[in-house]
C-alpha cells in the first residue's frame, strides 16, 4: 500500500498577537479579529520565503525517513506564495536537499490545497512505479491586506511528506476530491493582496467542500465518523474546523489535537498538512486519520490514512509540530509590516 514514509515541518519562529494587530485598526476590526479564534500566527523573516521554508521542512521530513534523497523520483512544491512568477521553486528545493538530476519536479497551485495535490500525484507516480518516492510540500508566507480580515489569519509554513510503498509509517487507504469553479478567493497577477468575498467564502465554498470531500471518502472507503480516531480538516481560522466538525458530527475531542491554526495562524497550503503532522507526532499505531483540505477557487482533498507500527522508530530525531509552535519571539506591528513589505513608497 502507498503512504507516508517520512514527514517533516517548518513554522518561522517570529510571532504577532491578533491584539496588536486589533490595537493598530481599532474597534471595528478587533470585533472581526475577536470571532476568528486564532490568538497569534507566524511570521516569516525578512530572509525566509516558500522556497527557504520548504528546504527546512524537506530537510526534517528525510531526516525522520532516513531515506536517501537521491532515491526521490518526484519534487513538487504546492504554495500561492512561490517566490518567482515565473522560475520553479521545487528546482531550489531538489537541488537544496540533494536530489539526483534524475527526476521530474514542478510548482503546484489550487490555493490553500495546493500540497495535498501534490500528495495525490505522488501517490500516483509511487503506485504506477514510475518513481520510487515522491516528496510533497505545501508552504506559504500568506498575505492579508493591511486592515483586512485576512491579517489577523495569514501567517506561513510549510510541511513536507515523503510519498511512497515501502517503510511506511502511514498508510494512505484512500483519497477523495470534490472540485467546482466557486471564487470564494483570489489574487489577480500583479496585486500585492488578495481578495475574498468575505461571508461567501463560508457556506458555499469551505463548507460545501468539505463537508462533501468528506462524504464522497466515507461513501468510498465504507466509513463513517466512528471509524476515525482523529479528523484534521483545513484551519483557515479557529472557528470554521470546529463549525465543519459540528456538522458532520465529530466528537470535539476528535479534532482538538488537529487545531494548530490557534498558536500559529493559517499557513494556507501548509494547513491541513500541518495540521496532520501535529496528529501524526502524537498517534499511536492502528489510529485511523481522517484528513480535508480545501482550497479556494475551489475544491477539497480527502484522505484515510491509518498509523503504522514503523512510526514509533521515527520520533525523537526531528522537531514536532510543537516544538514549532513552542520557539517563538514576539514583534509588533510596525517590524511584522517591514517584514511583510506592507510599506510600499
Amino acid at each position: 500500500m502507498v503512504g507516508i514514509v517520512g514527514y517533516g515541518v517548518y513554522v518561522p519562529r517570529y510571532r504577532i498577537k491578533t491584539s496588536d494587530i486589533a490595537e493598530v485598526w481599532g474597534e471595528d476590526s478587533a470585533r472581526i479579529g475577536k470571532g476568528l479564534g486564532v490568538f497569534e500566527k507566524s511570521v516569516p523573516g525578512p530572509d525566509e520565503d516558500v522556497a527557504t521554508i520548504s528546504v527546512e521542512a524537506a530537510r526534517n521530513a528525510i531526516k525522520r525517513s532516513e531515506i536517501d534523497p537521491t532515491d526521490i523520483g518526484a519534487v513538487y512544491v504546492g504554495s500561492e506564495s512561490h517566490p518567482y512568477a515565473v522560475k520553479p521553486t521545487g528546482t531550489i528545493v531538489a537541488e537544496a536537499i540533494g536530489c539526483s538530476h534524475d527526476m521530474t519536479c514542478a510548482d503546484f497551485e489550487f490555493a490553500c490545497k495546493a500540497g495535498t495535490a501534490a500528495i495525490q500525484t505522488c501517490m500516483g507516480l509511487a503506485t504506477s512505479k514510475m518513481v520510487k518516492l515522491g516528496l510533497a510540500i505545501g508552504a506559504d508566507t500568506a498575505q492579508g491586506r493591511p486592515g483586512d480580515a485576512l491579517e489577523y489569519s495569514a501567517a506561513a509554513g510549510g510541511a513536507a511528506f515523503i510519498i511512497g510503498m515501502k517503510d511506511v509509517i502511514a498508510t494512505i487507504e484512500d483519497t477523495a476530491s470534490f472540485t467546482t469553479d466557486t471564487p470564494d478567493f483570489w489574487r489577480r497577477e500583479g496585486e500585492d493582496f488578495p481578495s475574498h468575498g468575505a461571508r461567501f467564502t463560508g457556506e458555499p465554498a469551505y463548507f460545501r467542500h468539505v463537508g462533501e470531500g468528506a462524504k464522497l471518502l466515507f461513501k468510498k472507503t465504507k466509513t463513517n465518523v466512528d471509524d476515525y480516531d482523529y479528523f484534521v480538516f483545513h484551519m483557515p481560522n479557529g472557528k470554521f474546523p470546529i463549525a465543519m466538525g459540528a456538522q458532520l458530527k465529530v466528537p470535539p475531542e476528535k479534532l482538538e489535537d488537529s487545531l494548530v491554526v490557534r498558536q500559529i495562524g493559517n499557513t494556507y497550503s501548509a494547513s491541513a498538512m500541518i495540521g496532520l503532522a501535529r496528529v501524526l507526532d502524537i498517534a499511536k499505531s492502528g489510529s485511523k486519520i481522517c484528513m480535508v483540505a480545501y482550497g479556494s477557487g475551489a475544491g477539497s482533498d480527502a484522505f484515510s490514512i491509518t498509523v503504522e507500527d514503523a512510526i514509533e522508530e521515527r520520533r525523537g530525531e526531528v522537531p514536532t509540530v510543537d516544538d514549532y509552535i513552542e520557539r517563538k519571539t514576539y514583534v509588533n506591528y510596525a517590524t511584522y509590516a517591514k517584514y511583510r513589505r506592507k510599506i510600499k513608497g
